[in-house]
This record gives C-alpha cells, sequence and structure tokens, in this order.
C-alpha cells in the first residue's frame, strides 16, 4: 500500500483535524463554535451570508461587513423585503458587486418558494442564484452536516502539501478534489470542513507554514520531502492589461451628479460618477453633458482582479442639474456607500 493510500483509507486525518479545530477553531460571528456536535444551533443564513462575503474577500475584511450585515437584516425574511439599493449600499467596498444581487434574489426565492428555509442538500442548494459547487457545499456541511466534499483555496492547499502535488493547483484540481472527497469526515463533515478551511488560513498558510506546529505535519508529504515552501507550484504571473477611460466630477452646492452602474458587469447597480471608454469594452465618449469641464493633471489609477484602470478625470459646477441626472448630498453616508473606485475618483477630484 502507497503512503498516499494509507492517508486516505483511514480515519487518522480526519480525526487528526477535528480533535485540533476543537481546541484552535477561529472565532467568528457566523460559527456556534460553543455547541459542539449540535447541528441545528447553527443558522443556514448565517453560514450562506459569510460564504458568499467570503468568496475573493479576506476573513479580515469581511467580520464588519457581516456584522453590520446581519444587524440590518437579522434573518432571511428581513433581507428578503430589503430595498436592493440598500443592500448595494451596505455591500460597498467588499467588491465583486453581482454577490450582492444574489443574495437579494437568492433570498426572495428561499422566502416564496421555500417558505423561508433552506435546502439541505448541496445539489438543491446549486440551483439558487449565487450559490456555486463551492458554497453549496459549504451550506450543505456546515449547516445540515450533509456528507459531502468542501474545497476552497485553504483546503486546496492543504491537500496539495500533504499529498506533495507539485504541479500547478490549475492543472490538478480534479486530483486534489478526490484526495479531499476520500478524507472529508462522515462522522462530523461540517467541523471537518471549518477545521480544514482553518489549517489551511492559520497554519498551513500560502507563505511561511508553521509545520512545526501542524497536527497533521506526520502524515504530511510535502513536510517530509522539505517541499512545503514550493506547494502549490505557482504559474508565472502574466500582465496585467491596461484600460484607459475617463470619468466627470460634476458638483451642485453640496451635492454631486452620480449614475447607477449597469446590472451586469463591473461595479453592478453601483452609484459612481458617469465614466465613458473603459467598462464592458464601451466606445462611447464623454462628456455626459456640456458644461465647463475642468480636465485635472494627473491620472488616477485604479487596479481590478484583472486589469489596471487608467482614468483621466473631468471636473465641473453646474448650476441645474441636467435632465435624466440625478445629484445626491455629499455626506459621510453617502460616501460610505459608495464601491472604492468612486470613493478614489471624489478623493482625487473634490478639494479638501
Amino acid at each position: 500500500m502507497s503512503i498516499s493510500q494509507s492517508i486516505t483509507e483511514n480515519s487518522r486525518f480526519s480525526d487528526t483535524v477535528l480533535s485540533w479545530y476543537d481546541c484552535h477553531a477561529r472565532d467568528l460571528p457566523w460559527r456556534a463554535n460553543q455547541y459542539p456536535d449540535c447541528s441545528q444551533k447553527i443558522d443556514p443564513y448565517l453560514i450562506w451570508v459569510s460564504e458568499v462575503m467570503l468568496q475573493q474577500t479576506t476573513v479580515t475584511t469581511v467580520i464588519p461587513y457581516f456584522k453590520a450585515f446581519i444587524k440590518t437584516w437579522p434573518t432571511i425574511f428581513d433581507l428578503a423585503k430589503a430595498n436592493e439599493d440598500s443592500i448595494y449600499s451596505m455591500w460597498a467596498g467588499l467588491g465583486y458587486y453581482s454577490r450582492a444581487k444574489n443574495l437579494a434574489q437568492c433570498a426572495k426565492i428561499i422566502v416564496e418558494n421555500h417558505g423561508g428555509h433552506f435546502p439541505k442538500s448541496a445539489r438543491e442548494l446549486k440551483q439558487l442564484p449565487g450559490i456555486g459547487i463551492y458554497t453549496s457545499a459549504a451550506i450543505a456541511a456546515i449547516a445540515f452536516q450533509e456528507i459531502v466534499t468542501v474545497v476552497d483555496a485553504n483546503v486546496e492547499r492543504v491537500i496539495s502539501r500533504v499529498f506533495a502535488i507539485e504541479k500547478p493547483l490549475r492543472e490538478t484540481k480534479k486530483e486534489v478534489y478526490s484526495f479531499a472527497e476520500r478524507l472529508t469526515s462522515k462522522r462530523r463533515p461540517g467541523d471537518y470542513a471549518q477545521g480544514m478551511m482553518d489549517l489551511g488560513a492559520t497554519i498551513c498558510k500560502p507563505r511561511k507554514p508553521r509545520c512545526l506546529e501542524c497536527p497533521i505535519q506526520k502524515m504530511c508529504l510535502a513536510y517530509r520531502k522539505e517541499i512545503t515552501a514550493i506547494i502549490p507550484k505557482k504559474l508565472k504571473r502574466q500582465s496585467k492589461l491596461i484600460r484607459y477611460g475617463s470619468a466627470y466630477v460634476a458638483i451642485k452646492d453640496k451635492s454631486i451628479i452620480l449614475v447607477k452602474r449597469p446590472a451586469k458587469g463591473l461595479l453592478s447597480n453601483m452609484l459612481c460618477p458617469p465614466t465613458f471608454g473603459w467598462f464592458n469594452n464601451e466606445t462611447d465618449k464623454g462628456p455626459p453633458f456640456k458644461s465647463d469641464w475642468l480636465r485635472l493633471p494627473q491620472t488616477l489609477t485604479h487596479s481590478f482582479t484583472h486589469f489596471d484602470l487608467h482614468l483621466t478625470i473631468y471636473r465641473t459646477s453646474v448650476r441645474k442639474v441636467p435632465r435624466k441626472f440625478k445629484a445626491f448630498e455629499l455626506s459621510p453616508n453617502l460616501t460610505q456607500s459608495l464601491p472604492s473606485l468612486s470613493k478614489k475618483i471624489l478623493k482625487f477630484a473634490l478639494p479638501e
């Protein structure tokens, strides 16, 4: 029997992870750590909101957003009745704004079609807006104890190192999932999933893993081979694309003209100053209306996941808000509700 088989064909691995998790679980506001083995204490609504927020976002960033979100909409029924614009405002700064739209749509479906009760299987959950393979598995395992495999970036890293998989993750995702599936605990699948995620986040970190503190060190082939630091293997990072555009900041008294972004694409449904030339391969040119526009001397740079945006900024003052446009009073509440790009444009264009 190979070493890999010996790891996957007994419960020692999952039992070790669970024992470690019982002592070292992170204290996160969406968890029920004080109720071990008591699934009815776990609210699937909290798990769902947290998992959607955590997509492409760090735990540290998510926690204050999560607390504010749940304070505003403590149940799925509250969220289903919420105004979508208020959800987008609450989401401002988290990025990937289509997630907020999916939350709103999903809440309505669960209330209207399921009486406010979440489906209990990953298969059913996956049919809902914004809930993919990982999120459906996480909700089903953590909230409902379904024996299902939960694999996020942390789990991929742990599995890759345990089995010393030296190829880039992009090429080995199926292999990693297969190993993860065989290791999943049948006794406490939810706690095991969270334990693996915590292990990757706090011990088996991307850089400088704390191998000497790791509970599964003796089962880790990468540690035996002293190749932990190079697994998972990273592909050469490609240079980001650069897009160019323009943004127009129009002030009326103590208000600013903002437009709502389209329902699809980057910054969907969010308020921004009018911009042109970069979004969804736009070919339109500004300005959005006639005025004495002043071109600011420097260029603003903003980084998205797949490209860097270089914006030329124009500024003007108007006596009257043009037809089909809307002005919003400048206030801390408004600024807080805007996405990061809008905040950056306003800070760039407006005098202190």
